[in-house]
């Protein structure tokens, strides 16, 4: 029965897929709405442009914090950018990315590897896990800084309901009900 209702689910999602088209990769899962699928911070279009949509919105820094978007810049081999979220700070120069499209067309990794290799600390250069060689990339990519999802809104306090007592008749003569 579970996988029967697995077949049905994985079925809806290739329909789907197809109906929605995106430019030039249509039915392939890209980075930016995978990004913000998972992080929550309600940025669109390219990964390259959500640096600058960020400003003024939501804080940016660069320092690794999980739940924080990793924002690569644009380059000859990332026209378009990247964006991956920070699931895991391992030092402040190592973190676990989770994020779509970067080894496998389409594809989901989670928790693999990036380093920051900028000169100054900055996260400005950055070297991530790469599949199909089974460890870095061969080379360093651009990026220009972390964005901080917005926290999230303190619970509201719980509704205080006061019981208040039935009386019988008589019983209760004397008392107030609150």
């Amino acid at each position: 029965m579970v996988s029967g209702f697995r077949a049905l689910v994985a079925a809806w999602t290739l329909v789907l897929g197809a109906l929605i088209a995106t430019p030039a990769t249509a039915g392939v899962l890209q980075c930016a709405p995978y990004a913000r699928q998972i992080s929550g911070i309600s940025l669109y279009g390219n990964a390259n442009t959500w640096w600058s949509q960020a400003e003024g919105r939501y804080e940016r820094g660069s320092q690794p914090r999980a739940g924080a978007v990793l924002a690569f810049a644009a380059s000859r081999s990332m026209p378009v950018g990247h964006v991956a979220m920070v699931s895991r700070v391992v030092s402040d120069r190592e973190v676990l990315l989770t994020h779509a499209n970067w080894s496998y067309r389409g594809g989901i990794e989670r928790d693999v590897r990036a380093i920051d290799v900028s000169p100054n600390n900055d996260w400005t250069d950055v070297r991530v896990w790469y599949g199909p060689t089974g460890g870095l990339g061969l080379r360093s990519n651009p990026a220009k800084g972390f964005i901080y999802p917005n926290q999230a809104p303190a619970p509201a306090p719980a509704k205080v309901q006061i019981a208040m007592a039935a009386t019988i008749a008589g019983a209760d003569a004397g008392r107030d009900a609150f």
